[in-house]
């Protein structure tokens, strides 16, 4: 019997809502045999971080090119670096049954939608993560401490835009003050559609 092709899994939320916290105690689940996609990017590589396991890191052209021959499934452009989710990468580890988890901003996501839309895909789930309230996700911002407000305040307009984009998502997830809440509802989401009959 051939292997059922693995799911493609878009998670995306707004900056700062913890969808790290609500994805990780998930990662190592026997049940779900997921798989985390590695993005690529051209931002310098920091000094912990490993090529091939953090991100894929490649030059500005080395990028254009990926882009030029049709290798990426999704790419975007912030600060200044392209980032980018690389499709044989993807493709490959979905034909071997794996259950490849995306964590891509909105922008991004919308682009993997149309393309699964394209090609047809049955085998492909988004889930939106959301807060509780945009205060809520401000606090959050403001209490991790790493950007001045000028940046945090960017984010939660960004944060708006993207909340208007949940419609279009399978799925929301609300991040509350009890995370284990969140992980256990994308859990069974999870199960649910992996365990779909799909020819």
């Amino acid at each position: 019997m051939s292997k059922k092709k693995g799911l493609l899994i878009v998670i995306s939320g707004p900056s700062g809502v913890g969808k790290k916290t609500v994805l990780t105690p998930l990662m190592n689940n026997k049940s779900l045999n997921l798989a985390y996609s590695i993005s690529m990017t051209t931002r310098p590589k920091r000094f912990d971080e490993v090529h091939g396991k953090d991100y894929f890191f490649l030059t500005k052209k080395e990028f254009e090119q990926q882009i030029k021959e049709g290798n990426l499934l999704e790419w975007a452009i912030y600060v200044d670096n392209y980032y980018g989710t690389p499709k044989d990468y993807v493709n490959n580890l979905r034909k071997e049954g794996k259950n490849v988890l995306l964590e891509i901003e909105p922008q991004g996501a919308l682009l993997i939608m149309d393309y699964a839309k394209k090609h047809n895909d049955h085998r492909f789930l988004t889930v939106f993560v959301a807060p509780q309230s945009l205060e809520h996700l401000k606090s959050r911002l403001l209490k991790r401490a790493t950007e001045s407000e000028e940046k945090i305040l960017k984010r939660i307009k960004q944060a708006e835009w993207e909340l208007t984009l949940t419609n279009k998502y399978d799925y929301t997830i609300v991040n509350g003050d009890n995370p284990s809440d969140a992980t256990k509802k994308l859990k069974d989401i999870l199960l649910k559609k992996i365990n779909e009959n799909v020819d």
